[in-house]
């Protein structure tokens, strides 16, 4: 079954809003088993939409449509879309009442335009719209399904699962699919490839894996086709098992675990806290620690010490140390990491000196180099990386070694 999506909307085109309609439509219709080969940006053009929706008549059986639906003058989606199926724009009284009735409750009054949410395309059938006033479209002909959405995302969402999904089950029949994606992080995409390169030789054809790669981490998704959908999931299972076998150092977690979720669960089921010294990455480690919610259960706190002069006086870094080694050595992370566990009375600590760039390097610390540091009770240590030379995914890649050494030692403990 093969779907394309088009968005409308010369701002798509000049940049000024992110596409992220077409991602999330992607990976809902994924789940669907529904293949998606072609996706396209079009303009608020008239010609540019009969054009994309005569081209996508040949080669789609579903065609997903967002944009252009809105009550000013170029939200033409609706009389092309009139055009294209030759039939004309009826007044639809439910939609008109709802659009009435939220106008009434904003104390707003209901001017023509707004009324214009309420025609409608005579052979459509009505996407009801319960985020907002302009409802979707849905199109049936030729055995090719055209569903004409909101840009709003969450209009768009709403409609998509509360009558799209519902409407593409009822018309067609998919085959059932099933993914698995593992999270991996602290190896390279083409490092983690040669580990398996045995396992991805022997999938069955219906099985396939996708290397997702982002700063930091590789996501590996395992896809099975078929009929029926617990025979799938029982074909995956020795598959994910001799994985983990092979790589399970670098497996952090699973679906849309974040390495920060897990670190904090593992954190929370030890009843165990936690404290951070930064420089290099300015408190981005802090701010992936307390972007998951009852993180205040374990993390205590930060001291982001970018300059020496804090360095000296709110860790306790020595002078001497310092001049000896420089603040980007392993001397020096280790003492952040002991001073800011002391400081807080945490369980453990972790640090981060570097290099961030574009400048500031030498031959012997080139930009991109890095320490990161480790403390507890136990034990203290430093850890050398070369991060690369964009400081952007420096600064992320070294958050998400620091928290991948945690989880690592975590585990040991």
């Amino acid at each position: 079954m093969k779907a394309e999506i088009i968005t409308i909307g010369d701002e798509l085109l000049l940049g000024q809003v992110i596409d992220t309609n077409s991602s999330w439509l992607g990976q809902e219709l994924n789940k669907l088993g529904i293949h998606v080969h072609y996706k396209s940006a079009i303009s608020d053009k008239r010609e540019a939409i009969l054009d994309a929706l005569s081209q996508a008549s040949n080669r789609s059986s579903i065609v997903i449509i967002t944009g252009g639906l809105g009550p000013t003058k170029d939200d033409i989606t609706k009389f092309t879309m009139c055009e294209f199926f030759q039939t004309n724009l009826v007044l639809n009284q439910r939609v008109l009442d709802w659009v009435t009735e939220i106008f009434t409750k904003r104390n707003l009054p209901m001017i023509e335009s707004n009324n214009q949410q309420a025609m409608l395309p005579a052979n459509c059938e009505l996407l009801w719209n319960r985020s907002g006033t302009a409802p979707g479209m849905w199109f049936y002909e030729n055995d090719v399904a055209y569903v004409s959405m909101p840009g709003v995302p969450f209009e768009m969402k709403t409609i998509f699962e509360e009558e799209v999904i519902p409407m593409l089950k009822k018309t067609f029949s998919f085959p059932s699919i099933v993914h698995r994606t593992i999270q991996t992080c602290s190896i390279g995409e083409s490092f983690l490839a040669k580990k398996i390169e045995d396992i991805e030789n022997d999938l069955p054809p219906h099985i396939k894996l996708a290397y997702l790669p982002s700063v930091g981490s590789v996501r590996l998704r395992f896809s099975a086709y078929g009929e029926n959908e617990l025979e799938l999931h029982d074909e995956l299972n020795p598959i994910i098992n001799k994985l983990y076998d092979r790589i399970g150092n670098y497996i952090y977690g699973e679906g849309n675990d974040s390495l920060q979720q897990v670190v904090g669960a593992l954190l929370n089921s030890q009843s165990k806290t936690l404290a951070t010294a930064e420089s290099c990455t300015g408190g981005y480690i802090a701010h992936l620690i307390t972007s998951v919610p009852g993180s205040s259960n374990y993390y205590l706190g930060s001291v982001i010490a970018y300059h020496n002069k804090i360095k000296m006086e709110q860790l306790n870094v020595p002078e001497s140390l310092l001049i000896e080694h420089g603040a980007v050595s392993e001397a020096c992370v280790i003492k952040m990491a002991e001073e800011v566990r002391l400081k807080t009375g945490a369980d453990y600590a972790i640090s981060s000196s570097g290099i961030a760039g574009p400048g500031g390097g030498s031959e012997a610390k080139p930009v991109g180099t890095v320490w990161i540091g480790f403390a507890s009770e136990s034990k203290s240590f430093g850890r050398i990386f070369n991060m690369g030379d964009n400081r952007e995914r420096t600064i992320l890649r070294t958050a998400l070694m620091a928290l991948d050494i945690l989880r690592k030692e975590l585990l040991e403990d």
